[in-house]
This record gives C-alpha cells, structure tokens and sequence, in this order.
C-alpha cells in the first residue's frame, strides 16, 4: 500500500458548528487553504440538516451554542451519520467536559482558543484514515474485477437458511460468527452482510488470523505508533480505525493469539483501545464478524480461547456446510465462474460437457468452493473449443492416469500436493490435516495456496 505523501491532498468535507462568526471564519480559512471543503452553521437545526442532505466526514463541534448544549448535539449527528468524526471545540475547558464528551461519541477535543497546529493535528489523523479507506475502497474494486461473484443462492436447505438468517441480521450491530470448513464461502457471506447493511457505505475489512505473527496480527487490528516496535517507521492506524462507520472481518478467529483475545474483547465491550506503543484510549464504531472453521468449544477447554469472549462474538452464529454435502450447488456454482473466467480470458463457452459436469458433482471438494475456483479458473485457461471438457480438468478430480505412487518419476511439488489433497480430503478441520502433515496451520495455508487447493 502506498503512504500518504501529505494530508493536504487528501481533501476532507468539514463542518463547522459554532455561534462565534470569528470562530467559524478562523476554521474556515485555516481548512480551506489545506484543501478541505467546509460549511459553517450556527446551531443544531442547521447542523442536522447539513448531516441529513449531504457526507460530511468531519465535524467541528463549539459546546455552547447560544442556549443550546452541543453535547447533546453529538448523539443527533451520530445518529444520522455514524462514520462522521466529531471534534469538541470549548472555551469551558475541563477534564470532566473531555470525558463526557468522549462518552457521547467524539473523537478529540480541542480548547479554545486553539492554534492552526492543534487544528492541523487533529485535522491530519482524519484525513490518514479517509485517505486510507479510499485506498482500501479502490482495492477493493479491482479484487472484484480479478475475482468472480459468487452467487449467494442455493438449493441446499441449511444454505438457504443460513442466508435468510444473515440478511435478517445484517442491519443490526449483533456479532456474528460463520463457521464452516475452509473454503465453503465464509468470508463472501461476511461481505454480503456488510453489503446488505446500514454500513454498506463505508469500508468493509479482513484479516485473516493464521497468517499474521501475534505482534503484527495486534498491529494490524488495533495499529501502531512509530518506534512502537523494530521496523516500525511510521505510524499505522490499524484496521479498526480504518473501517470506522464499517465491518471487520475477522478470518479464522480461532486461531487469535490469546494475549490479544482480551483486547478484542474490551473493544467488542467499549468499543475502546490503544495502538501499539501508545497510551491514548481510541474509540471507534465498528462492526466485528469473525469466521472459523475449528470447534472453539474444543479451544475453550484447551485454554486456547477464552470463554468470555466467544459468548461475546456468538450472538448470531450462521453454519455453512462443505462443498460436498450440498451437490446441487456444484453445476450453478461452476457454470458463474466459467462465464466470468471467459469473460476475463475473451473466450466464450457454451458450458461443461456432461461428462465434466458429471466429474465436478462426484469430487469429495476438500478445498470447497475455493478449490471449485480454482478448477474452472485452470478449464476456462487450458479449453481451446467452446466446451469444458473432462480432459480440461485436474487429475485429481478427473484421473487420467494411475494415481501417483512413491518413486515415479514426478517432482517433490507434485507429490507433496497429491498428499495435501488427500489429506485434506479425509480430515474434518484444518487442524486436523496439518497435524496430520506434521506442519502448523500457517504453513498449511500457504500450502493451500501455492497448489490451489
């Protein structure tokens, strides 16, 4: 990801409530001559109405309006825009005025009279995160371009419910958790409540646990200030703070170190944390959905997930069943992806030969609809005519030949692979398999997706 080279590029839509015109004018011109787009009202009716017409993403906020309380004022604006970033503006500087504040929602509180720097501060740490939503925004669209859509319709019962429930759930800010085997959709499904949301217009994060260290899994969940740790150079504002009005998808959650499980818990609680290598308590509005494919009642009992914070994250929990117990989902699955891997590789198919069609619904999927992907991503590549045939597909699912057999005359990557396969194939976790294999889950991981399986 590319840094931020300077703020002022990053131009913000600010508003300014204050009954002070010198006020409102020194705001205005110290904010519009750093790029940022600003309006100034006077008192609470016209603050509402600016937040209801238009996006502001930040706001700065004079405690005493007139008559008015501007306190009162932040839970209105939140309300109605629950990304907005409010800073307090006071003459009535007090620790107990901060803290109330704080309590209602804003984000940083300045006293008057202030200076540009202080207004550049506070200023610049939005504009950061703004500039990093939008980053992550545009990433986004070009994964969509190099992924396909997978349709979220099924004919499979438990498929079908797990769908009526999580489009039932979306517009709460109840935490989910989706278990299923690795590949079966989870984090699609994760995506799909976001995007079926109230949040749907703000940004929408993932981490996956298994593939990050424990210091750099708390570094990209709550952030870090410089000099936090080694290799640290500059500051990072995290994920949470980068999804702020949005979802973070946590993948494989069983997998959270334990001395970072308490942390997540405070925040799901408070809504509260602090970077890495900083002491200032940070609150954001996020929403968490976590995934796993692993019994965390199993971790509960082993001490390797606390108690408190799985009944914390399992409010709603929504079931997808493999690949392979729900067949009838093979053929509408794999004929999506073909149209958009032809669209992708400018060719055009007529489908899958029944007998291909026929080798797809017999395969036991042990990599599920990843592994599906994969497969037809490799057909769409490899077909010359306008028919998927059986000899476009893997060995694996079509054997062509006699399995693979110690001492033929085949490399160490494809034996290992063919192993991975079946193993994978006749375990019922992840976990499982890499205990199997003698390798931990991360190795596992990267395994999985260096083969595509």
């Amino acid at each position: 990801m590319e840094p931020i080279d300077s703020y002022k590029n990053i131009g913000l839509k600010v508003l300014i409530v204050d009954d002070e015109a010198n006020i409102r004018r020194t705001l205005t011109v110290c904010l519009e001559s750093r790029g940022h787009q600003v309006t100034a009202v006077t008192n609470s009716r016209d603050a509402i109405a600016e937040v209801e017409s238009r996006v502001f993403d930040l706001a700065f906020l004079d405690i005493r309006l007139g008559t008015e309380n501007g306190l009162d004022l932040i839970r209105s604006l939140l309300n109605i825009s629950p990304w907005l970033k409010i800073i307090v503006i006071t003459a009535y500087a007090s620790i107990d005025t901060a803290v109330e504040a704080m309590k209602r929602g804003a984000d940083d509180y300045i006293p008057k009279p202030f200076t540009p720097e202080q207004v550049d501060l506070v200023t610049k740490r939005m504009a950061e995160i703004r500039g990093m939503e939008r980053r992550i925004a545009s990433l986004e669209d070009k994964l969509k371009k190099l992924h396909p859509e997978i349709v979220l319709e099924s004919r499979h019962p438990q498929v079908e419910r797990a769908i009526k429930l999580a489009k039932q759930v979306a517009s709460s800010d109840a935490a989910i958790v989706i278990r299923g085997p690795s590949g079966t959709g989870k984090s699609m499904l994760a995506r799909s409540i976001h995007d079926w949301s109230l949040r749907k217009e703000r940004p929408f994060g993932v981490i996956s646990c298994p593939t990050l260290s424990p210091e750099l899994l708390e570094s990209e969940l709550f952030g870090h200030v410089k000099g936090a740790f080694t290799g640290a150079l500059s500051d990072n504002p995290g994920r949470i703070a980068v999804c702020e009005g949005g979802t973070l998808f946590l993948d494989e959650i069983g997998d959270l170190p334990v001395a970072i499980q308490p942390k997540l818990l405070r925040f799901l609680q408070d809504k509260e944390y602090e970077r890495v290598g900083d002491q200032r308590t940070r609150k954001a509005n996020v929403r968490i959905i976590t995934a796993t494919n692993t019994d965390l009642g199993k971790a509960i009992e082993q001490g390797r997930f606390r108690e408190d914070l799985y009944y914390r994250l399992n409010v709603i929990q929504i079931e997808l069943p493999p690949l392979s117990e729900r067949p009838e989902d093979i053929q509408p699955l794999a004929e999506n992806m073909l149209g958009f891997f032809a669209a992708q590789n400018h060719k055009l198919f007529t489908g899958f030969s029944e007998q291909a069609m026929n080798a797809l619904r017999n395969y036991s999927w042990p990599g599920n609809i990843r592994e599906l992907r994969n497969v037809v991503e490799r057909a769409a590549i490899l077909c010359p005519d306008d028919t998927v045939g059986i000899e476009h597909l893997p060995d694996t699912i079509a054997p062509q030949s006699a399995p693979i057999r110690i001492g033929d005359p085949v490399s160490l990557g494809v034996i290992e692979e063919d192993h991975i396969r079946r193993v994978l194939a006749s375990s019922k976790t992840l976990q499982e398999a890499a205990d199997t294999l003698g390798i931990d889950q991360a190795t596992l991981w990267r395994k999985r997706k260096q083969y595509g399986i």
